[in-house]
């Protein structure tokens, strides 16, 4: 009966259901379903420390804000004119630009699709007037859409800590080196690329260099600024969000001025605190249904079904790695992390994966899939933006997916990449490969005996003795016993019960002492 519902709600999301009426009507359903349990279970895990009271909830809205805010004003043509300055000089000088100035701003975007509106939209006419190939340009600015996703404050690398219950601050310091390393690949294909059709470069000129840096320098201090105050531990993610705001809103309003307070600003809230809704209402709704799925067991039932064809933790990295590609391909990225996330990580934990490294692999698995063939949500972005064919994209974004994979190789077996900033041990799980002991098998005091000579043994020799001249040097029990007077307590028992038991208690510890081996 679970499996038909979940089949008939799967194929109305198909139709075009919602995605939360569709989480929270299955929710309903299956709670409903269970014996003793009303409907209004589902929302239990909504309300619980984990969601409602989290403080990790209130960076969404903020760091959104701050997205929006940047795109509405000028920051993207500065961070265009600052990339040119610094790096058009170099071989393929403009597709460099690209690469550096979207991956700045998916950071602060989250890969909604507003970085190639907004950067793609200045530079892919640019690069068809300095005779780039139609199909590499088109591939760059379509796969830029989504670089930076790995950089704070990324909004998913937030939402991915929220349900996965591990702390932000190092998912976003674990997110460096891997988010530099796709950088540096699609770099250095870059430069080969200019290198080959020897396209033309940029001289570089050094007051025009720090001419574009004085007028973006607002911009560019804030991500330095933002990862110092949290490396450092001066600001919490929740106060760093709340800076964040701040800092654009005072930049682009008063200092920049390329917003207006009261003509502009109304209409950017509505439109950002739309987002904001969304995530928000998709991830109340999907914790109900997967808090249903857990209870249900489900990711245990998964992972037994999987121990049979699964054997190591490089398989098993290595079947996630194929399966949130097609995710990725199919979801959006917040209701993928809402929906997958309590799903692999109990999975993952038995197999010995570390947190931090698990939600960088995650999140660069689902960058990848925004562009993957054939339903990657940027390739119909870029589609309907440039008015070029979505089997045109198909083409142009391979070889840019075939570089970012190699990245994504390296980043999952090369745990270190993540994990080299991180204290060691923070996120690490242990690998579940013991069998639970049988106990009429297992138990050692059903082994046949050794008793007190046994336990002996196995706290190093030297038994109670060692124990004893340990504990105060000599004496043992005849010490204890002289200095309690334990003999007249003895002799005073012996009197009162009539001598009867003399036999039996004669030698008090004495006999105790010698009865044991003392």
């Amino acid at each position: 009966m679970e499996w038909v519902l979940i089949l008939g709600l799967l194929a109305l999301a198909l139709l075009g259901a919602p995605l939360l009426a569709i989480f929270a009507a299955a929710a309903m359903l299956l709670f409903a379903g269970l014996a003793d349990t009303p409907m209004s279970g589902a929302a239990s895990d909504i309300f619980s420390d984990k969601f409602a009271d989290s403080p990790l909830l209130v960076t969404i809205p903020l760091f959104t804000f701050a997205g929006y805010l940047m795109a509405e004003a000028g920051t993207p043509r500065r961070l265009v004119r600052v990339s040119r300055a610094w790096f058009g000089w170099m071989p393929g000088g403009l597709a460099m630009v690209c690469i550096v100035a979207s991956a700045f701003f998916t950071s602060f975007t989250g890969g909604s699709g507003i970085t190639i509106v907004a950067i793609g939209g200045l530079l892919y006419p640019a690069l068809i007037a300095e005779n780039y190939p139609e199909k590499f340009s088109l591939g760059l600015v379509t796969t830029s859409g989504s670089l930076g996703l790995l950089f704070p404050p990324s909004v998913p690398i937030v939402l991915f800590a929220v349900v996965a219950g591990i702390e932000v601050e190092k998912l976003f310091i674990a997110g460096i080196v891997p988010g530099v390393l796709t950088v540096v690949a699609l770099g250095a294909y870059a430069a080969y690329k200019g290198l080959r059709i020897k396209l033309p470069r940029q001289k570089f000129e050094l007051k025009e260099a720090f001419a574009s840096l004085r007028e973006a320098i607002w911009e560019l201090l804030l991500p330095i600024v933002l990862i110092g105050a949290l490396f450092l531990g001066i600001l919490r993610i929740h106060e760093a969000a709340a800076f964040t705001a701040l800092y654009v809103l005072i930049v682009e309003v008063w200092v920049y001025k390329d917003v207006k307070f009261s003509k502009d600003l109304p209409r950017i809230i509505t439109e950002s605190m739309t987002l904001v809704g969304a995530i928000l209402a998709i991830l109340a709704t999907a914790i109900g249904f997967t808090g249903y799925l857990i209870q249900d067991q489900l990711p245990m039932k998964i992972l037994e079904a999987m121990s049979t064809l699964i054997t190591s933790k490089i398989m098993f990295l290595l079947v996630l790695n194929i399966f949130l590609l097609m995710v990725g391909m199919l979801m959006d990225i917040f209701s993928a992390i809402v929906v997958v996330v309590p799903l692999i990580l109990p999975i993952a934990r038995q197999f010995g994966v570390n947190d931090y490294h698990l939600g960088i692999v995650f999140l660069l698995n689902l960058e990848i899939g925004y562009m993957t063939p054939p339903v990657g949500l940027n390739l119909f972005i870029a589609s309907f933006r440039f008015e070029k064919p979505v089997t045109l994209l198909y083409k142009s974004v391979v070889p840019f997916i075939g570089l970012l994979i190699v990245a994504l190789l390296v980043t999952t077996y090369w745990e270190d990449l993540s994990l080299a900033m991180l204290p060691e041990g923070d996120g690490d799980n242990e690998p579940v490969t013991q069998e639970p002991l049988d106990p009429l098998e297992d138990d050692p005091l059903l082994d046949g005996g050794g008793g007190l000579d046994s336990l002996e043994d196995d706290l190093g020799g030297g038994g109670l003795d060692a124990l004893e001249d340990e504990l105060g040097g000599g004496g043992g029990l005849d010490a204890l016993e002289d200095e309690f007077d334990l003999d007249s307590l003895e002799d005073e028992l012996d009197e009162e019960g009539g001598g009867e038991e003399e036999d039996s208690t004669e030698g008090g510890f004495d006999d105790l002492e010698r009865e044991l081996g003392l």
